[in-house]
């Protein structure tokens, strides 16, 4: 895994280098955009407002907007002289319990491991005792360009920053539904989750990739795809319906009871 990163995890008076690399990567079938008259490719280019004309890649910098409406270049040089404690650290600025995180919060996952030899040991003390507590570290860093919240957290022996929403970037709900619920309704549902409980995340598949490449054959062959069948979306009478639920669960779960 390509390295992003080397920062330093500071919490107390301990410093553990670490390397970052993306946990995550997304596998899915592309959506081009495409001229809908010749489905040409549409490529976007990169245009000077002053010139008024294409600037190859290598001229691509980065800029700040002034109040004043002008902009200030900024190159690599520049940002290594950036001003932010942050930069460089993933400062631990306290620990809480895993389940108090409203995963809501969580952003992008990033492995890390340790840089260098020295950096082993209190990297493997810092993750087992975050385990054993079953604790998460609540820190500050700067990962590409802005500072973020980040939480700390074991996974399989391995240290994992999650960059996590500030609090004034997650969205309002709204009301909550005022409609009382009965002890019946509730005693159904809950005895239908239990039912269904287990999944195995590892077994399942992005349908919607393969079903586009599906699609996709059919219109450049012009062959006829049957249609997906349509939800049902008739009303239905909700203690009806989940008394029904259980019982095709209860009857699913049987043949597997008794192999």
């Amino acid at each position: 895994m390509a390295t992003i990163a080397t920062l330093t995890v500071s919490f107390g008076l301990v410093a553990v280098p670490v390397r970052l690399s993306a946990a995550t990567e997304l596998n899915r079938v592309p959506l081009h955009e495409v001229h809908v008259r010749d489905s040409g490719r549409i490529r976007h280019r990169r245009f000077c407002e002053l010139e008024d004309s294409e600037v190859p890649y290598a001229e691509v910098g980065r800029g700040v907007e002034m109040p004043d409406g002008t902009v200030a270049a900024l190159d690599e040089a520049d940002l290594e002289r950036l001003p932010l404690p942050s930069r460089r650290l993933i400062n631990v600025l306290g620990f809480v319990p895993v389940a108090e995180i409203d995963p809501i919060m969580y952003g992008r996952a990033y492995y890390a491991h340790p840089a260098g030899s020295a950096a082993e040991r209190p990297y493997e003390v810092f993750v087992a005792a975050l385990a054993r507590t079953g604790l998460a570290g609540v820190a500050k860093t700067a990962i590409r360009s802005r500072e973020r919240l980040a939480v700390l957290r074991p996974r399989h022996g391995v240290l994992v920053v999650h960059t996590v929403y500030w609090p004034d970037e997650i969205r309002d709900p709204g009301p909550a539904s005022a409609t009382p619920v009965t002890d019946r309704e509730l005693e159904l549902a809950e005895m239908l989750m239990n039912h269904l409980c287990g999944v195995d995340v590892k077994d399942l598949r992005d349908e919607y990739g393969e079903a586009l490449q599906e699609l996709a054959a059919a219109v450049t062959t012009g062959k006829e795809l049957e249609p997906a069948p349509e939800p049902d979306r008739a009303p239905v009478d909700l203690m009806e319906a989940l008394e029904a639920s259980v019982r095709a669960a209860e009857a699913k779960r049987r043949p597997s009871e008794t192999s």
